[in-house]
Parts: structure tokens; sequence; C-alpha cells
């Protein structure tokens, strides 16, 4: 699994001039699952995310949580975080799992973020053609791979 997780003062997502998603500050998190991903990356990588320590505290250092803030999460599927382009100009996407293991395990994270942060996160919709806006705040941007845990 790989995730881009963005510090933002608002995020959204909007499919068909819908949106189906909206939060103020938090975190928009696009994830990426492959085939090889387990449920144990799953919870490695939602406790990362929820304990990850980039909000200003009373000195403006980096230092609190999505919890010490009140703050929200909208998770986005995204396949093409597992592009490949090592050859040629068109990424390749096989890396990226098909929808058959995606979707359960995407539905699961939404299920374990909302457990950890004790309430709703918003998200996008599967497989759609998104729009995401959103205010990074900072700019803090981090990205995570489920394969890389060092």
């Amino acid at each position: 699994m790989r995730a881009v997780i963005q510090r933002v003062s608002q995020a959204s997502c909007t499919v068909n001039n819908q949106i189906t998603g909206s939060i103020d500050h938090g975190f928009l998190v696009l994830l990426g699952i492959e085939d090889a991903d387990t449920a144990e990356d799953l919870q490695w990588l939602a406790q990362k995310i929820v304990n990850l320590r980039v909000f200003g505290d009373e000195n403006g250092l980096m230092n609190k949580a999505l919890a010490d803030i009140d703050g929200n999460i909208l998770l986005i599927s995204q396949f093409t975080l597992f592009a490949q382009t090592k050859k040629g100009n068109r990424p390749s996407f096989i890396r990226a799992a098909r929808p058959d293991k995606a979707v359960p395990l995407y539905e699961k994270m939404i299920n374990t973020l909302e457990e950890l942060i004790g309430k709703k996160i918003a998200t996008g919709l599967f497989g759609a053609d998104m729009k995401i806006s959103l205010v990074n705040d900072g700019p803090v941007t981090i990205i995570m791979d489920t394969k890389d845990k060092e």
C-alpha cells in the first residue's frame, strides 16, 4: 500500500458535479493498493496515518496528531500511485490491484480509519473520475509505503 498524505486546511472530492466528500482541517490521503497488500499492511498504514504528528502545537512545532486537533480525513483511492515509468512514456499500472482485491481493502481502510479516529471520514468514489480540490497547509506532504517501513 502506498499513501500520499497531505496536511490540508480544506479538501473535497467531486464526481459528476456532486461533492462525495469534504473536510476542513486534517489529511487528504491518496491511497494506492497493490496485489501484494495484506490486512497487516492496512493496519500498519492506518495507525501511521492517524498518529502522524505534523500539526502545530502552541509553539508552532509539528507535534500534534489528528486526534489532538479534532482533524478529519478525506480518503481517495488512486491506483496511479503504482505507476511504473521506467520504460517508455506511457505508465504501466500492472502492480496496482484489480478492483476485486482493491475495493474490499479500500472499504476496510475506511472502516479502520473511522474506528481509529472515532468518527466518519470523507471519501471519494472508487474507480470514478474524481476532481480533487485542496488547500495544502504548509505545504506538508508525506509519502508512505508499506513495503518500506524503515
